[in-house]
């Protein structure tokens, strides 16, 4: 590969990167986002569901290792 397509690759490729970013930027700013207050609230609720999921989980650990102990 001589030096001019060399260089010409690594422009191709530096001006895919560009246009990906400007892109990626212009999508950025149509998106809705959620307010902060909405963001705190639906955050508690993931935080909760998982909390009480772990709880779940647990109980059932705890249940079938009991049954498993009584029939051993």
């Amino acid at each position: 590969m001589d030096q001019k397509t060399h260089q010409q690759t690594n422009q191709k490729s530096g001006n895919i990167l560009f246009n990906y970013l400007k892109e990626s930027i212009q999508e950025l700013k149509k998106v809705s986002w959620p307010s902060k207050q909405e963001t705190w609230k639906k955050s508690w609720i993931v935080v909760w569901f998982s909390l009480g999921f772990a709880v779940f989980l647990g109980a059932v650990d705890f249940i079938l290792n009991k049954i498993i102990e009584v029939i051993l």
